[in-house]
Order: C-alpha cells, then sequence, then structure tokens
C-alpha cells in the first residue's frame, strides 16, 4: 500500500505501536514513553478540532473563499491573510502590502552607495511564512499551469528558485489584496486578467 494512500490516524496507531514495541525491552524507558505517546495522540486528536474549525470559518467567509481560488493558497493562507490585513483600505495600493510583510529588498544607501540586500523582513512574520509557503505550493506542487507560475518560473531559470518563490510571495500579497478590494476570482491567464 503505498503511504500517500494510509489513513493518517493508521499511520499514527503504527507509529505508537513501533515505538512501543522497540522499548519493549526497557522498562524504564517504557515507563518514559507511555505518557509521551498519551501526550502526542491528545495532541493530534485537538489538532483536528481546530482544523475542522478552522475549514468550518473559511466555508462561510466568502473573502477567504475567494482569496482561496488563487493558487497554492488554502484555507490557512486565506484566514492568515484575511485576518493580518483585516481592513484592506488601509493600503493606499495592492504594492504596499508587500512592503507591509516585509517582501520588499532591503536598500542601503550612504553617498555614492546603493546597494540591494535581501528582503526586508519587518512587518508581520507569520503572514511573511505563509505567504512563502503558498508560492512553494504553487511552483512545486500546483499541477494547474497559470500566468503567475510561468513568471516565477522565468524568475527562477535567472536568479534560483528561492529568490523566485520570494518574488512570488510577494506577488502573491498583491493580487489577493487586490481580489479582495475589487471581489473577484484569481484569473488564470493573462488574457483573462487583461480583460478585467
Amino acid at each position: 500500500m503505498p503511504r500517500c494512500a494510509i489513513s493518517a490516524s493508521r499511520l499514527a496507531w503504527w507509529f505508537e505501536a513501533r515505538i512501543r514495541e522497540l522499548v519493549a525491552d526497557h522498562p524504564d524507558l517504557a515507563a518514559i514513553v507511555e505518557p509521551l505517546l498519551i501526550a502526542r495522540r491528545v495532541l493530534r486528536e485537538q489538532l483536528g478540532v481546530l482544523h475542522r474549525q478552522l475549514l468550518e470559518i473559511v466555508r462561510h467567509d466568502e473573502v477567504c473563499r475567494r482569496l482561496m481560488t488563487t493558487p497554492g493558497v488554502g484555507p490557512v493562507v486565506a484566514l492568515t491573510f484575511r485576518a493580518t490585513v483585516d481592513v484592506p483600505s488601509r493600503f493606499t495600493s495592492s504594492k504596499a502590502v508587500g512592503a507591509a510583510f516585509g517582501l520588499t529588498p532591503r536598500r542601503q544607501q550612504s553617498g555614492e552607495i546603493d546597494r540591494m540586500g535581501g528582503i526586508s523582513k519587518c512587518g508581520d512574520a507569520l503572514m511573511r511564512e505563509t505567504l512563502f509557503e503558498a508560492a512553494l505550493v504553487l511552483m512545486t506542487h500546483s499541477r494547474r499551469w497559470s500566468w503567475l507560475k510561468a513568471w516565477g518560473m522565468k524568475i527562477a531559470r535567472h536568479r534560483g528558485m528561492k529568490r523566485a518563490i520570494v518574488a512570488v510571495a510577494r506577488r502573491l500579497a498583491v493580487i489577493m489584496h487586490r481580489m479582495w478590494m475589487d471581489g473577484t476570482e484569481f484569473r488564470w491567464t493573462r488574457e483573462e486578467a487583461a480583460a478585467a
């Protein structure tokens, strides 16, 4: 049976059984491991409860459902973006959102020196991380092709995959903000985007 076909609960049961098997000959170690396995099981159950609550919130939120039409954006990213931005009109332009999350290059200027550095990393670190993960999913796991993935792949060929993912994360923030402001869904092709 392939690993992906195994349910998470069955995999957790196998993990616990294997750990118990490994410590069976060591009673002192088994006494330490058993409470840890119980705590792990309870944490997994509570994580499942929280995940179902998150899905229920997203299911009833129109903005989150719209944001999830963007490739790479799932319930966690959509809800995190909605909660972090909160009032989209507080940004003068959609391009300002990328800067607010620290996804724009640092600039060091002094006299005749003008250097561009890595991203500034100012702003909400959790939002920056979730946008980075969404961009990573879009670039590496998304099977459906879009103009955004093509744009990111072009950057990856010239500048490397890591920089491309950061650029796509910044672009995702801009696109999601614009979608929220306009009340539109993601446009998969350049033609659809130009027609709007």
